[in-house]
């Protein structure tokens, strides 16, 4: 019957599409996109989108980008942008991902001839990016009608932004007038509040910028701010400005300053800067680079030393006697792994500077990991394996870009190590497709990460044909995950589908006990892990109550 259905419903989108029925073309792609029946839809809207039906390139569109294949959905927007706003926004996005500036004119476009409000959104927030926030908020709260509640959040985190510099600028100008340091320093705190937004808007770093310079002029300890705010903005082309910002500190005897090179030469992993600055900020009583040199140490397995300077800061300190309890468990327990040694380090970074991509992604790893270093710092040591087709580099480019919040590239380098056969990456693009309601990909992708033997991607793919009614596939999965998922949360949620199944297949007595510990436990281990504002979700997963019901009810007959 479900056959029939969805030729009849595919048949009929693409006559619609033919006969220019717009309405109807949309009606019938709902119930694919509603049925999650992907898969069947892609071929019937290919068809309307040969018969020029816009909201089938729209459709399409979504699902080719969702599916990795970024260019079909380019050229699907691209096609009908002109005259669906939908397209538009959709194509706006790709660019603006993409770093394209092309991406304003079709969000321009969107909004000035579709009225297109997630288009007026994101064009304030292009203007907004280009350091012109005040600009942004005008637009955003021109031209708006009654329905339009959406832009208001946006436009009063734009004004805000204006204020903050507004602040800034007062405070400075008081300092200015007065010569007096500290009123610099306190001057500059509005900016801190920024800090989370400067990413996604680059361009207010450049008027952050000045208050930070007039600042500097002012105060050595405000210089250390703004090395701080370049190392954080700037990349690393800002980083001589930075360190000669917290050299000059350092020089006219600005105690923090030394601490703070001891920082930044961690984050970049230049442990021996580090220990350097540290040490001078540690030998003049400095608890935090006592610390962190008592880190350092550890690393490096010194481990007299790392202990000599956690004592310093005191023994009855919380936080020292943890760390040297950890320090006598690492002495007892011997030697330690390859990729925690930090003495490898020099030798690594010597063959990663002459080529070595190997040596590079083993260094980041080591520096990343147990070195100190920020993620921002390691791109450049871990991007040459990848590129180069390592798929454990792959996974780990795409973690940092997830942790520098660049989600475009993170997806894009998941993808890359999911195609490459990293089931921990074929898990991330499972979770990417199913984020976005693409459940028969989903299950493909937790399918190869299942690949792994790990009872949770075994459950993930079980749990989604059985959703699907693929009840006979799913059943070697789920009992995997029954017969060895131990104590675990998806162990209950692998019962409760497992139970379905077996119910389904006809195997009554045996679906009994998963069906009842799923049920005894479904609120605490399943139940609170979902949004129950999420209504696609809720409506697809098992009842195991009801279900176990169902069951004790058709044994009783």
């Amino acid at each position: 019957m479900m056959t029939q259905d969805i030729q009849a419903h595919g048949e009929a989108l693409v006559a619609a599409a033919r006969a220019g029925d717009a309405k109807t073309a949309r009606r019938h792609t709902d119930f694919f996109v509603l049925g999650k029946h992907v898969d069947e839809g892609i071929p019937y809207w290919e068809q309307a989108v040969a018969a020029g039906d816009a909201f089938s390139h729209y459709t399409l569109a979504r699902y080719r980008k969702i599916r990795g294949d970024r260019q079909a959905a380019d050229a699907l927007y691209r096609a009908v942008a002109e005259r669906h706003a939908g397209c538009a926004y959709g194509l706006g996005v790709l660019l603006r991902e993409d770093g394209d500036p092309e991406a304003v004119d079709w969000f321009r476009r969107g909004w000035e001839q579709g009225r297109h409000l997630d288009c007026k959104i994101e064009l304030g927030k292009l203007i907004a990016a280009e350091g012109r926030p005040d600009e942004a908020a005008k637009f955003l709260m021109s031209d708006i009608d009654l329905g339009d509640i959406a832009v208001f959040r946006w436009a009063q985190l734009f004004e805000s932004f204006r204020e903050d510099f507004d602040r800034v600028a007062a405070g400075l100008d008081a300092a200015e007038a007065a010569r007096d340091e500290d009123a610099a320093v306190e001057a500059l705190r509005p900016l801190f509040d920024l800090e989370g937004h400067f990413l996604q808007y680059p361009g207010l770093t450049t008027e952050a910028a000045g208050y930070y310079r007039r600042a500097s002029a002012l105060s050595a300890a405000a210089r250390v701010d703004h090395a701080v705010f370049l190392t954080e903005t700037g990349g690393e082309a800002s980083w001589p400005e930075a360190r000669g910002l917290l050299l000059q500190a350092h020089e006219e005897g600005y105690e923090g300053a030394a601490y703070a090179l001891g920082v930044l030469h961690e984050q970049r992993g230049d442990l021996d800067d580090a220990e350097h600055w540290y040490g001078l900020a540690a030998g003049r009583g400095q608890q935090r680079a006592q610390w962190g040199l008592g880190l350092l140490c550890k690393r490096q397995r010194r481990y007299e030393e790392a202990e000599r300077w956690f004592r310093e800061i005191g023994e009855d300190n919380e936080d020292v006697v943890e760390q040297l309890s950890r320090i006598a468990a690492i002495r007892a327990g011997g030697g330690i792994a390859p990729g925690k040694d930090l003495r490898r380090l020099p030798g690594l970074r010597a063959r990663a500077e002459a080529g070595d991509v190997q040596a590079a992604y083993v260094y980041g790893r080591i520096v990343g990991d147990w070195g100190g270093a920020d993620d921002v710092h390691l791109v450049r040591w871990i991007e040459p394996a990848a590129l180069a087709g390592d798929p454990h580099a792959a996974y780990d480019l795409a973690e940092i870009y997830g942790t520098m919040r660049r989600p475009a590239l993170r997806d894009q380098w998941y993808r890359t190590a999911a195609e490459a056969g990293h089931h921990d990456a074929c898990n991330q693009m499972g979770w990417l497709s199913e984020h976005h309601r693409d459940y028969q990909e989903a299950e493909r992708w937790y399918v190869r990460a299942a690949g792994d033997g790990s009872p949770l991607n075994a459950m993930l793919a079980g749990k989604l044909k059985a959703q699907r009614g693929a009840y006979a596939e799913a059943e070697p999965f789920l009992q995997m995950v029954w017969e060895q998922g131990g104590d675990s949360a998806y162990r209950t949620e692998a019962a409760g589908y497992y139970g379905l199944v077996l119910h389904r297949l006809g195997r009554l007595a045996e679906a009994v006990e998963p069906l009842r510990t799923a049920a005894s436990r479904w609120d605490d281990d399943v139940s609170a892990r979902y949004s129950r504002d999420d209504l696609d979700v809720l409506a697809r997963t098992v009842d195991p109550k009801e279900e176990l019901a169902k069951v004790e009810a058709a044994l009783t007959a």
